[in-house]
């Protein structure tokens, strides 16, 4: 969706689960309004939070036009049934993406196209490279081709629907995602508190919440120095993408088991 909307609205790690909520991307131009919904990735959800997850996804067939199905070379597999078969009883057009193809031959390519085409005889099969642009301009003609004519939903210079501070939020999630090893990044949620704009500096307080003692202690650091780590990266990053100075506090806060509790999950977006 970066790739496609021009600008860097959703975090990117090499983990799995990196996106949790739905975001909407929208491409504005003289003579067409296309509205990218980037959801979580296919999963079989294991506690409370993968399920809202999956709602997501399961929310986003009821208005898309058109399903974009991003896959990677070594996938070789639908991960989750209940998605396969809703995947399949959709009436609007597929397309399966086969993405990073510039990690891969041109034999091992004509194997994964083909695999694909038998689980999804229906769907169109495209590969493309997000990271160098490969194919992504033809990608965006054939939605443009595909999608029926309607109203334009949004301002022409609005780039998302999520808010300031939801770009806080995914920024310091994506640079803890970055920085520290096994449960850390999935028990970490990020809540930005403050959020105060002047003309040349914007001022940021930002709770990280996680779920034990222990995992405060792994996520600060000897005498701070993880979380600062963390606090300079997100800094930097936010300053690239609002163009001015930023100014930014966290904390670190325990919530216990929040990622199986319905009430906690509401409270962090998830409904």
């Amino acid at each position: 969706m970066n790739q496609l909307v021009g600008e860097r609205l959703s975090i990117i790690t090499n983990k799995v689960q990196t996106t949790r909520h739905r975001i909407l991307g929208i491409v504005t131009t003289a003579e067409m309004q296309i509205v990218f919904s980037d959801t979580p990735g296919i999963l079989n959800p294991a506690y409370e939070l993968q399920s809202k997850m999956m709602d997501f996804v399961y929310e986003a067939f009821k208005d898309a036009d058109i399903i974009l199905y991003v896959v990677e070379p070594d996938e070789k597999q639908l991960l989750n049934e209940e998605f396969n078969e809703k995947l399949k009883k959709l009436k609007v057009p597929v397309i399966v993406l086969i993405n990073k193809i510039d990690t891969i031959g041109q034999s091992n390519l004509e194997e994964i196209v083909n695999y694909w085409h038998q689980q999804l005889p229906e769907a169109e099969i495209l590969p493309i490279s997000a990271l160098n642009g490969f194919n992504t301009d033809f990608l965006l003609n054939k939605i443009k081709n595909l999608l029926p004519e309607g109203p334009m939903y949004f301002p022409e210079d609005q780039l998302t629907d999520k808010s300031e501070r939801f770009i806080v939020n995914e920024v310091v999630r994506e640079r803890i995602l970055e920085n520290y090893q096994q449960e850390i990044p999935y028990a970490v949620e990020v809540v930005t508190e403050r959020f105060i704009e002047e003309d040349d500096i914007i001022k940021i307080d930002a709770d990280i919440y996680v779920e034990r003692d222990s995992q405060k202690g792994i996520l600060i650091g000897h005498k701070g120095t993880s979380l600062s780590k963390v606090g300079k990266e997100a800094r930097e990053e936010l300053e690239k993408f609002f163009g001015k100075k930023i100014y930014l506090k966290l904390f670190v806060k325990v919530k216990k088991n929040w990622r199986k509790k319905d009430s906690d999950l509401r409270k962090f977006g998830y409904n």
